[in-house]
């Protein structure tokens, strides 16, 4: 298996600060704005999104707009024994009820993590607006998503495996793409 970095430290961070000033932007500030993060690493991408919009919006805290949105009891997987531990939902205290909500995530694939977040998000309230931003958009949908921000569009073939590496869950930050290993004809070898 190849691996190779797409995204090393310096440009996760640019990344994140472009996906920031794209959300106040499109939101013309950052008044009804919440940043709700999909775990695992989608937590710290939105905490992060935060921190780059109270730096960017004078009056705005971070954690009066961040928090993180448990999908895990609705992902279309759990009769595949992929269950995993929920983790807590934090809501930041003004609600989400006539807001602008951004879901985040670190990688677009399939859409069913982000139909999964609408599911949750449902349940919770109603906000006016659902936009979704995430680091890597890599293609190959099965559901008809869409990312309104994106850090990085990577066209992948469907058998290669992204990885996005952060600092607050795995130490260091960085986006890599692993492909099976090709002889000189392009063909994979075993």
């Amino acid at each position: 298996m190849r691996v190779r970095t797409v995204l090393d430290e310096a440009e996760v961070s640019r990344a994140v600060s472009r996906i920031a000033h794209e959300i106040v932007e499109a939101n013309k500030g950052a008044e009804g704005l919440r940043i709700l993060g999909i775990p695992t690493r989608g937590v710290p991408l939105a905490r992060r999104l935060a921190e780059r919009i109270a730096d960017i919006e004078p009056g705005v805290a971070a954690d009066d707009i961040a928090g993180s949105l448990d999908i895990t009891m609705y992902r279309d997987d759990l009769r595949r024994g992929r269950l995993r531990a929920p983790e807590p939902t934090r809501i930041p205290a003004a609600g989400v009820d006539g807001t602008t909500v951004v879901l985040v995530d670190d990688v677009l694939f399939s859409g069913r993590t982000v139909r999964a977040a609408l599911d949750s998000l449902a349940d919770i309230g109603r906000p006016d607006t659902v936009r979704l931003a995430v680091l890597v958009d890599r293609g190959h949908r099965a559901l008809p998503i869409r990312a309104d921000h994106v850090g990085k569009n990577l066209p992948t073939a469907i058998d290669e495996r992204v990885s996005v590496a952060l600092r607050e869950v795995d130490g260091s930050d960085t986006v890599t793409i692993a492909s099976a290993d090709t002889d000189d004809e392009g063909e994979a070898r075993a």
